[in-house]
């Protein structure tokens, strides 16, 4: 059964490592975090994109198929099923369809829209045991058509979102989605420091979590990051791995085309993944 992802996430909070949100683009990609999930006896989220659901033919086909994996695959460990970078649309869609969470992203508002509008969310998350991700300062590179460039978010801002209620928040600390440029700051952990110490006890979500050096992964749970979110990288190691399969004429061999093998390989590409970060993030044997 789907949970809500509060309750994973203060307990990462209070236990210093972070859950991973792994995107989720098809069948074989939830089936891979879930799995992985189980044999590792982990918490997880699984997010999924406005985009991303329109390609899985929408919400409610996504909360059928990943429904459906929980009871098959008999998986016992914490599942949320989360709505990414949220349109106000988006989530009151996502919420209507059955998903246990989701993320307003109201951070290309003025900041007294991003208020209004995730207080209104606030009160109807809360009244379903929903949990809610709001977001200031944007998070840089592409999400969606939507292009930031990794902004720092003000930690007052922070300090008033995460008074409204949400369950998270995801702030922007110079982070961006997609692969890192040669040029690329780092993290700014001032800024990371100085929103912990205003939102005290709130989760706070690190995206983009593709590309940022491991050192600074750990400093950043360190500094009260519970929640981190990993997409491109999946993405990465499945592509490489079609492409060998593809290039070493595998598929020409024997019943080589069938779609169940030409996707097997990068399915274990993307195990390997979510394993590799659920041990940097600590949330193996967490659940």
């Amino acid at each position: 059964m789907l949970v809500s992802a509060k309750e994973m996430l203060q307990k990462a909070k209070a236990g210093k490592y972070a859950v991973g949100q792994f995107n989720i683009n098809n069948l074989e990609w939830t089936k891979a975090i879930l799995l992985t999930a189980q044999e590792n006896n982990s918490p997880v989220i699984l997010g999924v994109s406005e985009g991303a659901g329109k390609y899985m033919c929408g919400y409610k086909t996504v909360v059928g198929m990943v429904n459906g994996m929980l009871e098959e695959l008999k998986i016992t460990v914490p599942v949320a099923l989360h709505l990414d970078h949220g349109s106000y649309e988006g989530a009151m869609a996502c919420i209507e369809a059955g998903f246990s969470s989701v993320m307003f992203d109201g951070s290309h508002y003025s900041i007294e829209e991003n208020i209004a509008k995730t207080k209104e969310l606030v009160d109807l998350t809360s009244s379903k045991g929903i949990s809610l991700e709001a977001e200031v300062g944007a998070i840089g590179g592409e999400e969606d058509g939507v292009i930031g460039g990794g902004e720092v978010a003000d930690p007052n801002e922070c300090k008033m979102i995460a008074d409204l209620g949400v369950t998270m928040l995801a702030a922007g600390i110079g982070n961006i989605h997609g692969k890192y440029p040669e040029n690329w700051a780092g993290l700014s952990f001032d800024t990371l420091d100085d929103i912990q110490k205003l939102t005290k006890e709130m989760p706070l979500v690190l995206h983009g979590g593709t590309g940022i050096p491991e050192d600074m992964i750990k400093k950043a749970i360190s500094l009260g990051v519970s929640k981190i979110n990993v997409n491109t990288e999946c993405q990465l190691a499945f592509a490489a791995e079609t492409r060998k399969y593809i290039e070493e004429g595998k598929d020409l061999q024997g019943k080589g085309f069938d779609p169940r093998k030409i996707l097997a390989p990068g399915f274990e590409a993307i195990k390997a993944t979510v394993k590799e970060k659920m041990e940097l993030f600590g949330s193996i044997n967490k659940a």
